[in-house]
């Protein structure tokens, strides 16, 4: 009978040094976190009796741990008390972290007994209500020196034999092996997630160089002599070399792009890119992962990484053209982004630290919208720190012929043709067109004269309608009137409905929703007299 029971106590050994070679080969083949916790979870346990473990590891502070690798199904977090989580840190003068790092073996702790020191680790109470009663903790090395913790908790007291210790001691050596192979391959694979996110930069930077290399843009290129335009060319001067916000004002087609471009090839950020985005070109839902870029899977279609227009910019300058089409939504998010230099990607979950400088346009009357509550004002106040209003082509006629000369050397040299100039009734012609269109149409003309000239001198130009389009023009302008002059023909209007009776009932102030007393403070600044409502 003793025989057959000292076969029986082999056999067993030979179990378990079977099982301890697999798990000594599984450990060695782990690479990723997930792994590592199936071979401990499915594997050590069949050697050992515990229900579960946590591995923690010392901080770059030396003064702390975290928690490393630990069960994180849901149920398991939501018990009471302080669970494992890789987000929070803990000291490690506690008492338990103190005898675990000059231990040279497992060493096992009482729970109820530790729980009683006089300053117990927090955490512990998280097990203790678990019904955890014993905890054998080991030493991780990161070959010179203690590195972090595993612990492994158990129901019921000597859940490990002592005989069974060296075994322990072996597995984490292994297991600290497998967790500083864990640490280097998340961080090669950060570097190379890093190396990618540069790599999408630079060729988004490669792109917009080429664009701009194409497009040749330079401030050489702002035409003309005019005061108003020289009023312009100050102004650039005067912001150019500061860090501040402008707003470009003017009308559509007058070459707003072109004073931003100015701006930065004259600021001490010439040398890194400018950045556009045009806030009417695309729907409002793809704005801003245009702004501020997205991360993979953050919605349908967002099959990459992607970085935004402010990351791009950084430590350049960002042009927001048409800054006026932005949504309600986006300018909250735009007004965070200028003023805490920082953005979140969309699904990001972190924020991104930028130094941009902005230039915005805009074609509308930023003022008007705020008052209609169509435009943030906190925003347009931090937009409209220098505005500079570039003047409309029919304001600066003097450059018309110069403007006109230009396109014609850029169009004859980019066509073959060799056209010098433009006869003198051209001339007049240019001039006295009202040029709803501006600078973008006065090009579009000079090219498709150029297209469909035969000689070096233009001798006609095909305005659209010009006698017709000249009228309606000037008859609107006529039509334009200030908002001091519409509050006034407004009032009158009332007076006359009313017959001049001001308060009472059918009096003008109970039409217009006003005291009495404010409606007469109007009539005497609009110097409105009683023949005016009787004529």
């Amino acid at each position: 009978m003793e025989q057959v029971h000292t076969d029986l106590n082999l056999q067993d050994e030979n179990a378990k040094l079977l099982i301890l070679l697999s798990l000594s080969n599984a450990i060695a083949t782990t690479r990723n976190k997930s792994d590592l916790f199936d071979v401990i979870d499915q594997k050590l346990k069949k050697l050992f009796h515990f229900q579960d473990f946590v591995i923690c590891l010392i901080n770059e502070d030396q003064q702390t741990h975290s928690p490393f690798l630990y069960n994180q199904r849901e149920d398991f977090v939501k018990n009471e008390g302080i669970a494992p989580a890789a987000s929070k840190s803990y000291s490690l003068d506690d008492g338990l972290c103190e005898v675990m790092m000059a231990a040279t073996a497992p060493v096992v702790f009482q729970v109820e007994e530790v729980l009683s020191w006089p300053s117990p680790p927090a955490w512990l109470g998280f097990w203790h209500k678990q019904g955890i009663r014993e905890m054998i903790g080991l030493s991780i090395s990161d070959g010179e020196r203690c590195a972090g913790f595993f612990y492994l908790y158990a129901k019921e007291s000597n859940a490990v034999s002592n005989q069974y210790y060296h075994l322990l001691q072996s597995i984490a050596l292994q297991i600290s092996v497998a967790v500083s192979n864990i640490k280097a391959n998340e961080k090669i694979e950060e570097q190379l997630q890093q190396i990618n996110l540069y790599k999408q930069q630079l060729e988004e930077e490669k792109s917009y160089l080429k664009d701009q290399v194409e497009k040749n843009y330079n401030h050489t290129e702002i035409i003309g002599q005019s005061q108003e335009i020289k009023k312009v060319f100050h102004l650039i001067e005067q912001v150019a070399s500061a860090d501040s916000t402008v707003l470009i004002l003017g009308e559509t087609g007058t070459g707003k792009e072109l004073i931003a471009r100015a701006i930065h090839s004259n600021s001490p950020r010439k040398d890194k890119l400018m950045i556009k985005l045009n806030c009417a070109a695309l729907p409002p839902n793809l704005v801003e992962s245009e702004l501020f870029g997205h991360e993979k899977g953050s919605f349908t279609g967002a099959l990459e990484r992607r970085i935004g227009k402010f990351e791009l910019a950084h430590n350049g300058t960002l042009f927001l053209d048409e800054i006026g089409e932005l949504s309600p939504e986006l300018q909250v998010k735009l007004l965070r982004a200028i003023q805490e230099k920082e953005i979140e990607r969309v699904g990001g979950k972190g924020v991104i630290k930028t130094n941009v400088r902005i230039l915005a346009a805009t074609n509308r009357n930023l003022a008007s919208e705020v008052e209609n509550g169509k435009f943030r004002s906190d925003l347009f106040y931090r937009l409209n720190v220098f505005p500079i209003t570039v003047p409309a082509l029919r304001e600066r006629k003097e450059d018309i012929i110069l403007l006109a000369h230009h396109f014609i050397a850029r169009f004859a040299k980019k066509t073959g043709r060799e056209i010098k100039t433009l006869s003198k009734g051209i001339t007049s012609t240019l001039i006295n067109y009202p040029w709803p269109g501006n600078i973008r149409e006065l090009e579009h003309l000079i090219e498709r004269s150029v297209l469909l000239n035969n000689g070096n001198v233009i001798k006609e130009v095909h305005l659209p309608k010009i006698g017709q389009i000249a009228q309606t023009e000037a008859s609107r302008a006529a039509k334009v009137k200030t908002i001091f002059e519409n509050e006034r023909d407004h009032i009158l209007s009332i007076l006359k409905l009313c017959k001049g009776k001001i308060s009472g009932i059918g009096g003008a102030a109970k039409v217009l929703d006003i005291p009495a007393t404010t409606l007469n403070s109007k009539i005497k600044k609009f110097k409105i007299k009683k023949e005016h409502i009787v004529s």
